[in-house]
């Protein structure tokens, strides 16, 4: 889903995701400078480690397609939404900079499309899957539908930005584009299920739960 320089030849468009990143970013850090509490610095640093590394592992989906981890949804259920939105500009930066993981010029474009969608979208979801279930067992159901569509979310922000510059129909580059990341929803889905369920056991409390709730929803110690 890195969108490598190139790929998007029009500046204008480039230059309206520059504009958004930046905007969303430095709103994020605008809020989250007036709230952060010291101790919460290092559970970011260690965030922003764990989703850098776990996008380094590609795992192959289809023939010479191979996907990875985003961790945005992950991110945005144990910080909130603009803190995760800060991790992942920072891992996303780190990435192009030191790995030539997505281009330089359209490096706005990738963090609106894997930052600031893949945590608030992906969020919302969560949030309304939650609240309408009411029961502790629901975040699980919740943070894996809200993180399969945290990838099939960029994927079709990523396929707007090329249509967008007109030298593709829509018909060639949505239904290839969405198929595929449908199924690395899925990879992300269980991956992110499977990192909470971790979490659920030895801290609760990062998930709004209370270890009696926590025991209720899978028979916990």
């Amino acid at each position: 889903m890195h969108i490598p320089d190139g790929l998007i030849n029009d500046p204008r468009v480039w230059i309206a995701g520059d504009v958004v990143a930046a905007a969303a970013v430095g709103y994020a850090l605008h809020r989250e400078n007036r709230r952060l509490q010291p101790e919460t610095v290092p559970v970011m640093g260690l965030m922003a480690a764990f989703v850098y590394a776990g996008q380094l592992f590609n795992v192959p989906v289809t023939a010479g397609i191979s996907g990875h981890f985003l961790g945005a949804l992950f991110a945005a259920v144990l910080l909130g939404p603009w803190r995760a939105t800060l991790v992942m500009a920072v891992v996303i930066t780190l990435q192009c900079l030191l790995h030539a993981d997505g281009g330089l010029t359209v490096l706005g474009l990738n963090v609106v499309n894997m930052g600031v969608a893949g945590t608030m979208l992906s969020f919302g979801i969560y949030w309304v899957i939650r609240r309408l279930a009411g029961s502790p067992s629901a975040l699980f159901v919740a943070a894996g539908v809200a993180a399969w569509c945290s990838v099939v979310a960029g994927a079709a922000l990523v396929s707007l930005e090329v249509v967008l510059c007109g030298e593709l129909p829509p018909a060639l580059v949505f239904p290839p584009m969405l198929g595929i990341h449908a199924l690395i929803g899925i990879l992300e889905a269980g991956v992110t299920v499977g990192a909470l369920a971790v979490v659920w056991r030895v801290r609760p409390d990062l998930l709004g739960l209370q270890p009696a709730q926590a025991g209720a929803t899978g028979g916990g110690e």
